[in-house]
């Protein structure tokens, strides 16, 4: 483990596990996981080594939503969103050669206030993001904190105030189509009375809510001409016809935020519930004796699970998580690391830094003319 920015929480150690039918999967699906936590402060690399599933963890400040397009990275943190470009040609060289087949390098930070960011994903040149405190969809500006772009039709203003906690954000053709919502209000923190009945899922271009009554709904997705979403409350993963009627896909023992898909399979990220006013009394609790965190792989097609990777300590709840196809063995740097400093990127070459490159200095006075 490395270290790098500080966290609200630093856990001691961390401790996962895989059952067989995980390994099984990461050893075919012929690619890689990225995951965020931000109760523990981490984003996860998960890969195959050829022989095992790997493990790379690297501290961010509560890293929430992330989307990874292509050889680009977002990740929304507790005072900014950060960009990563994936350079290919230093990964190989990095440390132990061979090691690593993608290696992605900050390449900007936008700053911002503690502004609840959630879901975050690329359109174009565009970055979304779900600006949970301010209710709203927002970009990215290089002169402004954000720019908001989109807010429901029920909140009356622009104030920093998460009247409803909007939370995950559905991209469809390249742009925002579909939200979710823990209620329908418009007063400073109104959702909390309502959060184990009030959730909704509602339509970008009509503001019509497409699905209401729901405890707590997470990451909607759009997947194979289907709306795909989270209801997290009762640990269940939704599909939704073009009524609004939706289809329990399958259940499972964890809150449930973050989704993404590989074919015809989905990782499902779990996580236990915290007692408190928030999480506390959500169906789920009631339904299974104990609550995990991890992340599931399901078989779209029977709604089975065939694999899990455990947290068993260090570890408690998830926000998102990305598959990362035609890469095996990822790797991020933060800030914190040198190497970031000293890594050359360029679309036909790539150089890291080293003592052998540097420009030594004379002390004989240069002339002109």
């Amino acid at each position: 483990m490395e270290s790098g920015n500080k966290t609200e929480q630093q856990p001691e150690s961390l401790n996962c596990e895989t059952d067989q039918g995980f390994a099984q999967w990461m050893a075919t699906c012929n690619g890689s996981l990225a995951i965020s936590t931000y109760q523990a402060g981490f984003l996860f690399m998960v890969g195959w080594n050829g022989r095992q599933v790997s493990f790379l963890p690297r501290r961010f400040a509560r890293p929430m939503g992330l989307d990874v397009q292509g050889d680009r990275m977002a990740l929304a943190t507790q005072n900014g969103i950060w960009l990563f470009g994936d350079a290919k040609a230093l990964a190989y060289h990095y440390r132990e050669p061979g090691r690593y087949d993608s290696l992605f390098l900050p390449r900007a930070t936008f700053y911002m206030p503690e502004l609840q960011l959630h879901d975050v994903s690329f359109a174009g040149d565009e970055v979304w993001f779900v600006n949970t405190r301010m209710s709203c969809l927002a970009t990215l500006s290089t002169l402004h904190t954000f720019e908001p772009r989109w807010r429901p039709d029920f909140i009356s203003e622009l104030v920093p105030e998460d009247r409803c906690h909007l939370n995950g954000l559905a991209m469809r053709g390249g742009k925002p189509a579909f939200v979710t919502a823990l209620a329908k209000t418009d007063i400073v923190g109104g959702w909390r009375e309502h959060r184990a009945t009030g959730g909704v899922v509602i339509d970008v271009d009509s503001n019509e809510i497409v699905i209401g009554g729901l405890a707590m709904p997470h990451s909607p997705r759009w997947h194979q001409g289907s709306l795909w979403v989270l209801h997290a409350g009762a640990g269940e993963l939704l599909k939704v016809g073009r009524d609004g009627k939706y289809d329990v896909v399958c259940a499972l023992p964890g809150y449930l935020r973050g989704l993404c898909f590989a074919g015809d399979y989905a990782l499902v990220a779990l996580s236990k519930i915290r007692e408190t006013n928030i999480f506390g009394g959500m169906p789920v609790q009631s339904r299974y004796p104990e609550l995990l965190c991890g992340v599931a792989v399901v078989d779209l097609r029977s709604g089975r699970q065939v694999g899990m990777l455990r947290f068993v300590a260090g570890c408690s709840e998830l926000y998102d998580l990305r598959f990362i196809p035609g890469v095996r063995r990822p790797n991020v740097l933060n800030l914190e690391k040198e190497d970031a400093s000293q890594a050359i990127f360029l679309e036909e070459c790539g150089y890291w830094l080293r003592p052998e490159f540097e420009i030594k200095s004379t002390n004989s006075p240069s002339r002109l003319g």
